[in-house]
């Protein structure tokens, strides 16, 4: 069975470990996270050390296939975030 991490798991997390408020600690988290997420919106790439990298990719359109009625149905372009784990993360979780 897996286990989904949630925001307020973090919270929980970083308030274990700094001893600070719940308030604070989620305020943290939230801060962190906005400034990831405005960052990528301004199309820049976010890295975290020992962690990875985010990066915006563009797609160009393309045709794609109702699976149901195989009719063509073009898909716009768009922007994509993709993640590219660091070494060390990808060590860790295959050791």
């Amino acid at each position: 069975m897996t286990k989904t991490i949630t925001r307020a798991d973090i919270a929980s997390a970083v308030y274990e470990q700094l001893g600070i408020s719940h308030a604070e600690s989620s305020d943290i988290v939230d801060t962190i996270i906005e400034e990831i997420v405005s960052t990528l919106a301004k199309g820049e790439e976010v890295k975290l050390s020992s962690f990875g990298t985010f990066e915006i990719r563009q797609k160009k359109e393309r045709i794609g296939r109702n699976p149901k009625t195989k009719k063509e149905i073009p898909i716009t372009a768009r922007s994509v975030v993709t993640f590219h784990a660091s070494n060390l993360l990808t060590k860790r979780v295959n050791s």
